[in-house]
Order: C-alpha cells, then structure tokens, then sequence
C-alpha cells in the first residue's frame, strides 16, 4: 500500500487592506479585528488559495508515481475532495447544455456549498449513483451523424475531479508520441513532431491507421484489468464501472452500454489513452525496439495513428501483426480507412522514375499532407486544410446567417469575426495561406447573399461589401511559426528525452 505524507498547515499571513478614502474603513490597523472589511477580492484569492492546496496533493501524487513505476495506488479517493469538487465545478462551461435531469450550471451554483458536501458524502460513502448521458448528434464532415452523450451536472464535476488525480498517475505512464488530450499537449504538438519525424528521419513509407468505431468498441473488461495495474483504489475502480454502464437516454428509453466508453464524457478520453496505451503504445514502441531494422516514426492522437517507416517490407509487416494485436483486444482496423502509402522526400522522385505519378496524400487532424517543394527546390510537407472540414465549417455559417438574416448588422458581424478568426487560430499554419484566403472569401460571399436577401430592393454592391468585410472579418495571415521551430523549444536536444 502506498503511503501517503500528511498536509502541512496552511500559515495565515495578515494582509492590509486598501484604505478607502471618505469611508468608515479608511487607515484601518493591520490587526485583524471582527466586524472588519475589504475591498480584496476574496473570492478570487480562496480560489487561488484551494487551487494551490490541490496542486500540492496532486503533484505529492505525481512524484510517487514517477518514482515508484510498478506500484498500485490503493489510496486515492481522499484526493476527491470538497475543494478539488469545487475547482472542478468552476471549469465546466457555464453555457453547457443540460444532461438528463436538466439541471443545469446556473441550476448547481445556486445552492453550490450545500450541493458539492452532499455530492462529496455520497461519493465517499458510496451512495453516488451515475445518472445516463442524454444523446445527441451532430453533423460529421461526410454526411453522417455522429453520436455524443450529454453528462449530468453531477457526473461532469466528479469525473473531472478524478481524471484530475489520475492523470498525475498516468502522465508519469504515457509514451512521448501520445498526444490525445493530454495536459500540454495539443493537435498542433501532434502535427509538428509528425512533420519534424519525416523531415529529419528516413521515412519513405506513411502508414495511416483507422481503428473502427474505437470508442463504442471498448471492452469494459480489458479496461478494468488495464487500470487496475495502477489503480489498486477499488472505489476509484467502482466509480468508472458506473460511468461506463450509466447508459444512454434517447427518446425517454434508457439503453445499457456493455461496450465502449461514453462519448462526450470528460472521463472518457483518458480511459480511451489507458486502453490504447497498453494495447498499442507499449507493443508498438517494443516491435519497433526489436524488429524494426531502418527508421521508424510514432505519433498518436487518440484513436488516429500515422506511422512512418524507412522499408516497405517492415511497415506491412508492422500492420499484420498490428491487426492480429488488435482483435485480441476487441478492436479491428477500417479497411477502406487504412492505408500504406509511399510519401517522403525521395517518393516524388520514385514514382516520376517509374511512372506513376505524384506521391499519394494522407489527412491528419484536420490537415491533408501533401510531398512539395521549398522554392530553392527543397523537400518540404505542405499542409492544407481538409475541403470536407472547410466545406462543413461553411455550411453551418450558412445556415447560421440564415437565421440571422434580420439581426443588425453589427451584430452578424462581430458574429462573423469569432467564426474567422477561430477558423484561423487552428488553420493559419504556413503553406495554408491559399486555404485561408478561400475561407474569407467564401464567408464574405454568404454574407452578401444573406444582406441581399434583407429585402426586394436590396443593391448591395461587392464595393460596399468589401467594406464590410474589411471592417469586420480578420485578414488571412499565418499564425503558427514553422513545425521545427515550435518543435525544437519544446523538445531540445540537450534534454534526456529529446
């Protein structure tokens, strides 16, 4: 059993008020007395202060899990408590669509003390009972619909307080090429150690993986036994069992999940990261240690996986073997989705010698990667934005102008403005300046057809509406500086895991 250290006391430092002058308080004493108040902002220093108390007790996590890697923690749901609950119900989002009870944040705050000790009684008792997502679906680039479940009030804050205890365990755990909602990591760290990995290693051969419906493919057994290396908490391990056989409500009917993890849980990408950590990153790394005979590269986000190999031979060899490990763990690869492609800085050159053409393109995070060149003739990989994500992201402003057909224009506008310029915020990467252009230009034109649509005899001519666009729409430009720039500060070579 691992022990844990004891808190140290908080010291209580005395702090002067600021005097307000012409009031009742002005030059009051440095001495505490009753009756006494300030212009401090206490709620936002307690915050800061229950912040810094769960820092230290998760961070006393962290460093015994660090230092003792084959250990089971069997104490851990004393970590779940009233201030790290509070914490967690202050980063849900405040304008969250409500889950099956249609309670809703405002709903919770209300009575926010009374309802976090009573949530932490029944957590700690064992009385907390997950209550069924609420299903909803949204729109995936290709057509189809895409399945998401909408968690209580109560789930969202008890399962963010757990991952918050369990990712000091398991960050200690997870390999350097997993990046899937991890602390610090993001889509664009993915897509830099990707570009950064073709660029300097001898990868000819790209093998992109599509694992079929992973998250609803799950199986709860596996996991358990997975978590259960680490986790050695059996009330940590009943509270997932809950989350994962809460259920779906759908039409008023209450369907039972034997497989998958909850989709839109705040749970769930964590425990899809344990699952693919043990059935894939691990094997992975140790084929790659012992079989793989030239250069081979590994990055991971989830359940995307893209591969680059120097030999042809090893990368196909790498995907028998790889489908075989994945049935034993419930899992199969997309065989229209999967493919091995030769992509690099000598591919061009290959196929031209033999006919066949330019190198095959591969889609990543958002991004189609294509094999170019610098304009002094370098190999280079160009990213441009995926036309189905671009043309998803238009059709939904259409429709949104459409309702918003007869609102002032200032307010369609400013509207406009948040949409480019989150658009660009994850698009304006360099070689994407075309796309980003295309992006402006075709919300510019949806936004002049709307404003011509006001009435019968609307004359908006394209000279006023440039001046409108110019007003309010950001100007395409790159944002993001080059994958090895961003890539060499945040792994430098002079580190022990670079």
């Amino acid at each position: 059993m691992m022990h844990e250290s004891k808190k140290s006391d908080l010291a209580v430092v005395a702090v002067k008020p600021t005097n307000k002058a012409g009031s009742s308080s002005a030059a009051e004493s440095v001495e505490p007395r009753a009756g006494t108040e300030g212009n401090v902002d206490q709620q936002s220093t307690h915050r800061t202060q229950i912040r810094a108390r769960v820092s230290q007790a998760l961070e006393r996590v962290r460093q015994a899990a660090k230092a003792r890697k084959k250990e089971r923690f069997t104490a851990l749901l004393h970590h779940v408590d009233l201030d790290l609950l509070r914490l967690s119900f202050y980063a849900l989002k405040r304008n969250a669509a409500p889950g099956a009870d249609g309670v809703t944040w405002q709903d919770y705050e209300a009575n926010l003390e009374s309802n976090l000790q009573d949530l932490h009684s029944r957590v700690h008792r064992g009385a907390y009972r997950a209550q069924p997502s609420r299903r909803k679906y949204i729109p995936k680039p290709d057509g189809r619909q895409r399945p998401l479940g909408i968690a209580a009030v109560e789930d969202k804050i008890v399962q963010r307080a757990v991952v918050a205890v369990l990712n000091a365990i398991y960050e200690e755990d997870f390999l350097g090429f997993s990046y899937g909602f991890r602390p610090k990591r993001s889509q664009h760290d993915a897509l830099d150690a990707l570009i950064v990995g073709i660029q300097r290693k001898k990868v000819n051969w790209i093998l992109d993986l599509d694992v079929r419906d992973f998250f609803g493919t799950v199986s709860h057994d596996w996991l358990i036994r997975f978590m259960e290396h680490r986790i050695g908490d059996e009330r940590i391990l009943r509270l997932i069992r809950k989350w994962l056989k809460a259920g779906v409500l759908e039409e008023g009917v209450v369907t039972d999940s034997e497989t998958g993890t909850p989709q839109g849980a705040t749970v769930s990408p964590l425990l899809a990261n344990a699952y693919l950590h043990y059935v894939f990153d691990l094997w992975a790394q140790q084929w790659r240690r012992r079989h793989a005979t030239g250069d081979m590269i590994i990055v991971r986000y989830a359940d995307d996986v893209v591969l680059g190999f120097e030999h042809e031979a090893e990368a196909k060899r790498f995907l028998e073997e790889l489908r075989e490990r994945l049935q034993e763990f419930s899992l199969s690869l997309h065989p229209d989705k999967t493919r091995l492609i030769e992509f690099g800085r000598h591919a061009a050159a290959r196929r031209e010698k033999l006919g066949l053409g330019k190198p095959e393109t591969f889609t990543f995070l958002g991004f189609t990667l294509i094999c170019g060149r610098t304009r002094t003739g370098h190999f280079q990989i160009l990213r441009k934005t995926r036309r189905d994500r671009m043309r998803a992201t238009l059709r939904r402003v259409k429709e949104a102008l459409r309702r918003q057909m007869h609102r002032p224009i200032p307010e369609q506008g400013k509207w406009l403005q948040q949409v480019t310029t989150g658009f660009f915020a994850y698009h304006a990467v360099p070689t994407n300046s075309r796309a980003l252009a295309a992006f402006r230009h075709h919300v510019s034109v949806l936004w002049k057809r709307t404003l011509s649509r006001r009435s019968q005899t609307a004359n908006l001519t394209w000279a006023r509406m440039l001046r409108l666009v110019n007003a309010w729409l950001p100007p395409p430009r790159i944002l993001h500086p080059w994958p090895a720039q961003r890539f060499d500060v945040k792994h430098p070579r002079w580190e022990p895991s670079a």
